[in-house]
């Protein structure tokens, strides 16, 4: 039997395969793999202020927000280091202040819960969001290393598919759903920064939570900031 043929054809084949491999080791090395995108799944949980708000207004509680959502990556250079995403995602933000909201309709539904007369255990208002973000991205990983700094910087524009408030205190259960007075379209500033897993994440609001609404004759004009984490994957 002639054994050399076979080991000729493995051999080749081997070399092959190693020139190959070693050829792929220094492209993800470099990060010049031209399929190599980063990032494109997001979880955030996030702690939301009320900014703008009258001096009669207070935040209680633990006003959380929580953002899942799909980012396409689409590198613009070479390296694939700078990039731009575009996506789409859901949000859930509940704010726990002293505003009563004690109807659906109308615009002068709102009211202040001062303590005296009107004290609560719970109250809060919860927005629904299906949102589109838009980030110009930088960061410095390969298609081999995930342990990196990034900086992601953009817009977010939201819609609020569904809205409501919720109160507990001394003049019983109120409860409402798809208010009027609230803004349809949210939109505002993104940014977010760090290395590794966890990277801290800002939100900041361009516009306000409500239209025209007023408490004791003063227009609430309450915009969101939101503070939290967030962590990305592939």
């Amino acid at each position: 039997m002639n054994l050399k043929k076979p080991f000729h054809c493995c051999f080749i084949v081997f070399l092959a395969f190693t020139t190959l491999l070693n050829a792929q080791v220094e492209v993800d090395s470099l990060g010049l793999d031209d399929k190599y995108r980063e990032d494109q799944f997001y979880f955030s949980v996030t702690y939301n202020f009320l900014s703008n708000k009258p001096d009669m207004v207070t935040q209680k509680g633990f006003p959380t927000g929580f953002h899942l959502g799909f980012i396409r990556d689409m590198p613009v250079n070479e390296r694939r280091n700078l990039s731009v995403g575009l996506g789409l995602g859901i949000s859930s933000n509940s704010y726990n202040q002293n505003i009563l909201i004690n109807s659906s309709t109308g615009p002068d539904n709102f009211d202040l819960i001062d303590g005296e007369t009107i004290s609560f255990t719970k109250n809060k208002f919860t927005t629904y969001l299906v949102e589109v973000p838009f980030e110009l991205r930088w960061r410095t990983s390969t298609s081999s290393n995930y342990k990196f700094w990034r900086i992601y910087t953009g817009v977010k524009v939201g819609y609020v598919l569904f809205n409501s408030s919720k109160y507990e205190g001394n003049i019983g259960d109120i409860k409402n759903k798809n208010i009027e007075n609230f803004e349809k379209l949210q939109y505002g500033l993104t940014l977010s920064f760090g290395y590794s897993t966890f990277n801290f994440h800002v939100y900041y609001s361009l516009n306000n939570i409500f239209k025209d609404t007023s408490l004791n004759g003063e227009s609430v004009d309450l915009s969101a900031l939101k503070i939290g984490l967030i962590t990305y994957i592939l």
